[in-house]
């Protein structure tokens, strides 16, 4: 008889690659060596994406605080740099949320952020 040292172990190691290979095409998900490639590149590629999306996030979010405050006369970094000299420590999610669903609150801020003119 074959003598076996770490069955359990690596059964348990295959069946959770395959498990994660589950719905991948063909031997992509039957085949250990195959899965366990695909499996690892999925993985990278989900880290990646992660980091992705919190800066696409990012870039919708001054987007729609750029396009609110164009409609009100004033740029996005004067309306960003009159809010920080100002002190208001709101962040850009925030801010976007406000210009998109609460406009009176966004037109206040604003008026907060716009240079005063000297006479």
């Amino acid at each position: 008889m074959v003598r076996v040292k770490h069955r359990v172990a690596s059964k348990k190691r295959k069946k959770r690659t395959l498990k994660a290979a589950k719905g991948y095409w063909g031997g992509r998900s039957k085949l250990l060596r195959t899965a366990k490639e695909t499996v690892l590149r999925a993985d990278a590629y989900a880290y990646i994406g992660r980091k992705l999306k919190k800066r696409s996030m990012r870039a919708l979010w001054i987007a729609r605080i750029n396009a609110a405050c164009r409609a009100h006369g004033i740029k996005y970094a004067e309306f960003i740099d009159g809010l920080k000299k100002a002190k208001v420590d709101l962040d850009r999610k925030v801010l976007a949320d406000l210009a998109v669903s609460h406009k009176t609150a966004f037109k206040k801020l604003i008026d907060l952020a716009k240079p005063k003119k000297k006479s």
